[in-house]
């Protein structure tokens, strides 16, 4: 298999980088995700214009039918830049779920609405009490065809706060798990918007009998899919963050005197630069590795486990060395660093830490077989 990427991808991933670096400084970044919405709607109507928010959608929908090597060249980029624009969350995560379950005139309106940019949305799954892998959609969808509504409260959805259609897991009174489409602004939704440290944003979404459309297919099957394709594209997000990161430390060590001297003379310092760079290349190897799984269409969510459980390590112990050889300048806003910090603790903790990870690919070491030597 050839890991590099082709002229067509590489055209593409240098688009995204050239946009968003001409419109992210750390100045810029902080004054935009200080404003209400969090995110820069010119930018938006700027990744809608060049393909990228219908990068994932088929092409018979609007979009542009690539798959997730192209998307994680892209989500690179976003890590590179930290641009706060809700791709993931608002785009690719419900588009995943819609094309996997709707049909018709439905699939057509959403999926067109989300590539065009006219359109935002958002996957409303987590609960109170809920913990990765397990989620226990304690939502309940009362009535049958066109008068379904839901009942519950959604605490944790990402790009919640400003989407105009929901994408909502409920169960049934048989008690089976769908996928339903409300509208953010119908009766019977109230949001509470919050901000991540991190400087992203949500919203705690609670239905009190919103009308609701039911997906007719699968929800479980799509969910899982959508949680492995999540994954891949956080860890493709985390290599970039984490390289810039890099970047970053080692051209402070360059510049910055001490005695007289740049910081790169000292010894000490250059081998932990040596070692972030060694994790660096570990986290990127299984990014790669993830990604390429899910380009040849297989949804492995054990393989997912493993890139996540290195990027966790590596974001973190990267995420230190950053700031500690930064000094006290590392710990300001005003300084870049940190933020790059705090974006890879929320990859990391996001649909499962290392822990979690490391739980689940433990529990699956019986499902191989055992090699013996002799």
């Amino acid at each position: 298999m050839d890991f590099e990427l082709n002229d067509e991808q590489v055209m593409l991933r240098d688009t995204v980088r050239d946009l968003l670096t001409k419109t992210y400084d750390i100045e810029t970044l902080r004054a935009v995700t200080d404003t209400e919405r969090g995110w820069d709607p010119k930018v938006w109507q700027a990744l809608a214009e060049i393909g990228i928010l219908g990068l994932t959608i088929d092409e018979e929908d609007g979009g542009m039918g690539a798959g997730p090597v192209e998307l994680s060249a892209v989500l690179g980029e976003i890590g590179r830049t930290l641009a706060p624009e809700p791709y993931l969350n608002g785009v690719v995560v419900p588009a995943a779920l819609i094309s996997d379950t709707a049909d018709g005139p439905v699939r057509a309106e959403l999926l067109g609405g989300l590539a065009s940019g006219e359109l935002l949305a958002a996957f409303a799954h987590t609960e109170a009490g809920d913990r990765w892998p397990y989620a226990a959609v304690a939502t309940t969808a009362s009535g049958d065809g066109e008068e379904v509504t839901l009942t519950g409260t959604k605490t944790e959805v990402l790009a919640g706060d400003s989407a105009d259609k929901l994408v909502v897991s409920a169960r049934n009174g048989a008690g089976n798990a769908g996928l339903y489409v409300v509208d953010a602004d119908a009766q019977g939704v109230s949001r509470t918007p919050f901000r991540t440290h991190d400087r992203r944003r949500g919203a705690q979404i609670t239905f009190d009998g919103a009308p609701a459309l039911r997906l007719t297919a699968d929800a479980e099957a799509a969910i899982a899919r959508t949680e492995v394709l999540t994954q891949t594209a956080l860890c493709a997000e985390a290599v970039g963050a984490m390289g810039r990161a890099l970047e970053l430390t080692v051209g402070y060590l360059k510049t910055r005197q001490q005695f007289g001297v740049t910081l790169s003379t000292f010894e000490a310092l250059t081998h932990r630069a040596a070692d972030m760079y060694v994790l660096l290349e570990l986290a990127s190897s299984l990014s790669v590795y993830a990604t390429a799984t899910l380009a040849d269409g297989i949804a492995d969510e054990i393989v997912a486990s493993r890139a996540k459980l290195q990027i966790c390590r590596s974001a973190r112990e990267i995420g230190q060395e950053s700031i500690q050889m930064h000094g006290g300048i590392g710990m300001t806003v005003e300084y870049p660093v940190g933020h790059y910090v705090s974006r890879l603790t929320a990859i990391s903790h996001t649909l499962g830490d290392a822990e979690a990870h490391l739980t689940r690919l433990a529990k699956s070491v019986t499902d191989w077989d055992m090699v013996s030597i002799g």
